[in-house]
């Protein structure tokens, strides 16, 4: 049985960072965190896990080691062409949210994801 685990992650604001992952991710707010200094969201389905945000002193100063990757086109194996459709859908979506589009990274003539920044400044990819 696998063990089950929260990706814990810092934030200046948990719970409008919270928000957007919510979003983005088909995610809802975990009930019993609705502190300002905390935040929490889980998969409605029970199949994800939870993403706990934290507030911390001090901001970003570095690329993040570790990120989000949004895979509009669920698990492989796909047909290129519409994971690019999906992802140019779901590009606008999350700016709508607060993300900004740092670059896009390209497989030959083929799309192959998006480097975008959220609200606070980290980077995760939308796949």
């Amino acid at each position: 049985m696998a063990t089950h685990w929260t990706l814990g992650c810092d934030a200046d604001d948990p719970q409008q960072i919270a928000a957007f992952w919510a979003r983005a991710l088909g995610y809802v707010k975990e009930p019993g965190f609705d502190e300002p200094d905390s935040a929490s969201i889980i998969d409605p389905d029970g199949r994800g896990p939870a993403i706990g945000f934290l507030k911390v002193p001090e901001g970003k100063t570095a690329k993040n080691r570790m990120h989000i990757d949004v895979r509009v086109a669920g698990p492989g194996l796909w047909d290129m062409t519409e994971r690019a459709r999906l992802i140019r859908q779901k590009v606008p979506e999350l700016m709508s949210a607060g993300a900004t589009v740092v670059r896009e990274e390209w497989y030959g003539d083929v799309l192959g994801h998006v480097v975008m920044q959220h609200p606070e400044g980290n980077e995760f990819c939308v796949a």
